[in-house]
């Protein structure tokens, strides 16, 4: 196991609070901090010290603009401002998500079909959104997708974000979810890379495991590649997986771009149509393009897709400027090239190196994988791509979106609506004179039940997390607010109060655990609902 690296002390930020440590990771670290006005909690990305080049100070500045002109999408983490701190370190202000990321989440155990498709959708509007201002996000994976108070999916660290006219040059990756062209001598990125990125995401959510994670087997980096290059993507093996998902999932993830969907959108409404088909409530597509009036309209496929402006905010103020289109000046155009970090265990999510290439480069393979416990989530040095040509796959009709299919839908309904108050009269007048005249029985009324959404509510949290000294360590209890069958826990001891602790699963309420030897004995517990979904974690601590 590798060690890691102790976050640097919290800068003094004027008109901010520290609260405690969200993170660290490479480049970064990211701290709690309490706004005194208006009064509120977020999250500080602080650029570390020794990573405070002018090239990292750029690629920094670029991430607070591409963020800014992107962050009034419902699925992109908001950015209320940025500056330089008194010490000299960069920071971003961004909005606090405090519940677990989907890395999290997915390894507790897989998604429920019905999540993963609105995570996909709403994601993918996010993603549509980003290339239609013209910027390429190149590193989509669970650990970058966060949650914020009202469980939505956000979308965050567009840290080695590109415009799509700079997708050629080299930049940082995460292997698991990278598409072939990522590891070829001369690497591209293009939007079908981050539709491949995002289908792996999904995939990854429902199998609980990267897409080319073979469990039992070795995952290195150098395996891994070889399988995205090579391999056809492994079945989920889930049941209550309906092969259009499959469909789906296996062509947005094609080992050539061209065989994939030509955009985040036409993910989005494959997803969609899975949903149809399952009877599930139908996630809308948001989507923000610069190119439209003000007010909201709606698209051509039933209300589905939502389009909206563009509203972007200076990361050196307060949000105030209006819609904008991106500019050479507000757009980044150099990608990150990160430095290399040390091996690290699979929960962690970094990005390392890779050398940009040159066509004397071509011949040259340099794979230095190091070998891991589970699949790692890493970068390495550009490996030689192999072509693979698959089959191509029959395109997925659009929706309708002329003019004069507008004009027919809409004759269609004024129609039926005639239609059906004449045949509302008609029955009126067929059941009551029959009534009235003596003659005839009334007919059985027919009764109908709403459409029942399948995400159920959230899951409540476990109460009364209470703990007793005994002998051999701290007996805890707790109770369920709403007991229903199948429910268990997941109890997991508290070593360090800024990481997430090991999870065991239990069907009792109850656990004893070794006493800390600091004196205090924490544990998080989760409520685990037999279709999968849980609770947040609630802490229980005895002095």
């Amino acid at each position: 196991m590798s060690s890691k690296r102790a976050p640097m002390a919290p800068p003094d930020l004027p008109g901010f609070t520290y609260v405690d440590v969200l993170g660290s990771g490479g480049f970064a670290d990211v701290y709690l901090y309490e706004q005194a006005l208006p009064k509120r909690r977020v999250a500080v990305k602080v650029l570390l010290t020794e990573r405070m080049s002018s090239g990292s100070v750029s690629e920094f500045t670029a991430e607070a603009n591409v963020m800014a002109m992107l962050s009034t999408h419902p699925a992109i983490v908001t950015i209320y401002q940025a500056g330089v701190a008194r010490d000299g370190r960069p920071y971003l202000v961004m909005e606090y998500c405090p519940k677990p990321n989907l890395q999290v989440r997915y390894r507790r155990e897989p998604f429920s079909i019905a999540e993963s498709l609105r995570v996909g959708v709403q994601v993918a509007a996010a993603v549509e959104t980003a290339h239609r201002a013209g910027v390429l996000h190149r590193d989509i994976k669970p650990a970058n997708i966060l949650v914020t108070e009202y469980n939505r999916p956000a979308l965050t660290d567009f840290g080695i974000a590109s415009t799509t006219s700079a997708a050629a040059e080299s930049a940082g990756l995460s292997i698991p979810w990278s598409p072939p062209e990522s590891f070829a001598d001369v690497p591209r990125s293009d939007p079908q890379s981050d539709v491949y990125a995002l289908a792996a995401t999904v995939y990854t959510l429902l199998a609980g495991r990267s897409p080319f994670e073979l469990p039992g087997q070795r995952n290195t980096a150098a395996e891994l590649i070889q399988r995205i290059e090579t391999m056809p993507l492994p079945p989920l093996g889930r049941a209550d997986v309906p092969a259009s998902l499959e469909h789906a999932l296996g062509r947005a993830m094609a080992k050539s771009s061209v065989d994939r969907y030509d955009s985040a959108i036409a993910f989005a409404r494959a997803l969609q149509k899975v949903q149809i088909e399952l009877s599930h409530s139908v996630t809308p597509i948001d989507i923000l393009d610069d190119g439209i009036a003000d007010d909201a309209v709606e698209d051509e496929d039933e209300g589905l897709t939502r389009v909206r402006g563009v509203v972007s905010i200076s990361p050196q103020t307060t949000p105030a400027a209006g819609r904008t289109r991106p500019s050479a000046a507000t757009t980044p155009s150099a990608a990150r090239v990160p430095v290399a970090p040390p091996v690290y265990e699979p929960a962690d999510s970094q990005t390392v190196i890779r050398a940009s290439a040159s066509p004397a480069a071509a011949e040259t393979r340099r794979r230095a994988p190091v070998e891991v416990a589970a699949a790692v989530d890493e970068t390495v040095a550009r490996a030689p791509a192999s072509v693979f040509t698959q089959p191509p796959v029959a395109p997925v009709p659009a929706p309708a979106t002329t003019a004069s299919a507008t004009r027919s839908r809409r004759g269609l309904w004024i129609g039926l609506g005639a239609g059906g108050l004449v045949l509302l009269l008609a029955v009126v007048v067929g059941v009551s004179l029959p009534g009235l005249l003596g003659g005839g029985t009334q007919p059985t009324p027919v009764t109908s039940s709403d459409p029942q959404d399948p995400i159920s509510a959230v899951v409540p949290e476990p109460e009364d997390v209470t703990g007793t000294v005994v002998t051999g360590g701290v007996a805890f209890t707790w109770t369920n607010p709403e007991p229903r069958d199948g429910d268990r826990y997941l109890v997991g001891v508290v070593t360090r109060p800024d990481e997430e602790p090991e999870f065991e699963p239990i069907t009792a309420t109850e656990a004893t655990v070794p006493a800390d030897p600091s004196g205090t004995t924490c544990i998080d517990v989760l409520l685990v609902r037999e279709n999968g979904q849980s609770s947040d974690p609630v802490r229980g601590c005895v002095p």
